[in-house]
C-alpha cells in the first residue's frame, strides 16, 4: 500500500482530479489538454513546471500515437515520474565519514528532521553526532540535544550566540577522534541578510575542507511543504547561496502541497532524498520516486 494512499491531500485531489477528466472524455484533443493543464497549474505544481510536463505529454502523444484517454494518464505518470527521479543523487551518499550540512529557514522542521534522519542512519548500523551550529535561535542547541538523548547520540553545543564555525570545528575533533560515521550539522536559518548566510555557510565549509577534507559532504535543504510556493522561493534564495546536494521535504501529510517536490526536482534540478509524512520518529523516509508519483496516480 502507498504511505500516501490514506492522505488526502495533493495526492488524493490531484488524483481524482486527473480521473475524473480522464473518464469524461472519449478521445484526445486539445479540450482534454487544456484541462490537464489547469488541473496541474492549481494544483501548487507551478505555471514552469507545468508548460514542461504539457510539452513533453503533446510530444510523447504525437511520437506514440496516443489515442486512448487511459494512455494519456499513463504517459503523464511517466513524464511526472522521470521529473522527480535523479537517480543515484536521490540517495543519501553512502561514503564515510559523512559530514551533512542541514540549511533552512526558522520553522521548517529542520531541527526534527536531523533528530529523524539521525534515528535513520543509527538504525541503519552508523554512528552518528550532531553539531548544534545554530548558535543564533533562542533554544535551538536545546531542542537538538533533545534529539540527541532521544537518539542516543552525542551533541556538541556551545553557547547561545557563538561563532557557528568553532562549533563545526570541536565536532569535527569530536567525530574524528571517536571514528564517527555521520556528523549532521544544524546551522542558522536567517534568509533577511543573504550575504551575512553565505558568509557564515562559506566559513563553515572552510572549516570542514580544512579540518576534515576525506570526508564526503552532502548539503540537504530543508523545506516544510504545506507552504507550497514559498518553499520554491526559499529553494531559489538557499540555492544561490549554498551547493545543495538535495531536499528534505517535511510536513508531507494532512492537506500538504505535494506538488512542491514536483516543482523543485524539475526547475532546479534538486532530488528530493527524504519526506516527512507523519510527526513520529519513523516518519522520515528515503524518497522514492515510483512510490510518490504513484500516490497520484494509482487507485
Amino acid at each position: 500500500m502507498s504511505l500516501f494512499k490514506e492522505k488526502k491531500s495533493f495526492f488524493g485531489r490531484l488524483s481524482e482530479k486527473i480521473s475524473d477528466v480522464i473518464m469524461m472524455r472519449a478521445e484526445v484533443d486539445e479540450d482534454l489538454m487544456d484541462e490537464l493543464e489547469e488541473i496541474l497549474i492549481t494544483s501548487d505544481i507551478g505555471m514552469d513546471t507545468t508548460m514542461h510536463i504539457m510539452e513533453q505529454l503533446r510530444t510523447k502523444i504525437k511520437n506514440e500515437n496516443i489515442t486512448s484517454p487511459d494512455r494519456v494518464k499513463d504517459a503523464l505518470k511517466e513524464i511526472m515520474t522521470g521529473l522527480v527521479d535523479k537517480g543515484e543523487r536521490q540517495l543519501l551518499c553512502s561514503e564515510t565519514p559523512l559530514v551533512v550540512m542541514m540549511i533552512g529557514i526558522n520553522g521548517g522542521g529542520k531541527t526534527t528532521s536531523i533528530g529523524k534522519i539521525a534515528h535513520r542512519l543509527k538504525g541503519e548500523g552508523k554512528t552518528v553526532m550532531l553539531a548544534a551550529a545554530d548558535t543564533f535561535r533562542a533554544a535551538a542547541a536545546e531542542q537538538l540535544a533533545i534529539w540527541g538523548e532521544r537518539n542516543g547520540i552525542n551533541v556538541v553545543k556551545h553557547q547561545e550566540g557563538a561563532d557557528p564555525s568553532a562549533v563545526i570545528f570541536d565536532a569535527i575533533q569530536s567525530a574524528k577522534a571517536r571514528k564517527i560515521d555521520v556528523l549532521i550539522c544544524d546551522t542558522a536559518g536567517r534568509l533577511q541578510n543573504k550575504k551575512n548566510l553565505m558568509n557564515e555557510l562559506e566559513k563553515m565549509n572552510k572549516v570542514i575542507s580544512r579540518e576534515y577534507p576525506e570526508a564526503s559532504r552532502e548539503t540537504l535543504l530543508v523545506l516544510d511543504a504545506t507552504t507550497g510556493k514559498n518553499a520554491v522561493s526559499q529553494a531559489k534564495e538557499f540555492g544561490d547561496v549554498a551547493d545543495i546536494t538535495g531536499i528534505v521535504l517535511t510536513k508531507l501529510d494532512g492537506t500538504a502541497k505535494g506538488g512542491i517536490a514536483i516543482t523543485v526536482a524539475d526547475e532546479f534540478d534538486m532530488p528530493v532524498k527524504f519526506i516527512g509524512v507523519g510527526e513520529g520518529i519513523e516518519d522520515m523516509i528515503a524518497f522514492d520516486p515510483d512510490q510518490f508519483i504513484g500516490g497520484i496516480f494509482d487507485e
